[in-house]
């Protein structure tokens, strides 16, 4: 007879969501109804991911934003329990930077948001003339 101790695997896979939006309000919208929708289906919670990516598809469309060029929405869940959020628009040259607006300023929190949410995040710039904007979150089991 042949025994065989059953051991707990990991996973191993990785799962990936990409899209290409218009740089509009509307676009920024859908990629957070995109994200929740596959955290959701993913069996991930949402909150938090969902505030990041609004955040930086809305800098996407007002910062990053190019007449006839999209931005692009990825989502990867790495099997490191690891969420990677990027947005990558066509405006290179516009380096985002979290810093503290003025008081009464009716902007400029975007990315203050994004840094107290994950848990990493940063900038990868080009290649010509793109930029993502990259957000991590470590998945708890």
């Amino acid at each position: 007879m042949n025994q065989q101790t059953a051991t707990p695997q990991l996973r191993t896979t990785e799962r990936t969501f990409t899209v290409l939006l218009s740089p509009t309000r509307r676009g920024a919208r859908l990629a957070r109804l995109h994200a929740v929708a596959h955290l959701d289906l993913w069996g991930l919670r949402s909150e938090s991911p969902a505030h990041i990516v609004a955040e930086l598809a809305t800098n996407a469309t007002v910062h990053g934003r190019v007449t006839g060029r999209d931005f692009q929405l990825r989502l990867t869940v790495h099997p490191d329990s690891r969420l990677r959020i990027e947005v990558t628009d066509t405006r290179g040259d516009r380096l985002p930077a979290a810093a503290t607006p003025d008081p009464l300023a009716d902007s400029g929190r975007g990315l203050l948001i994004v840094e107290a949410l994950a848990d990493r995040w940063g900038i990868v710039p080009g290649p010509v003339p793109r930029k993502t904007v990259w957000a991590e979150l470590d998945l708890v089991p």
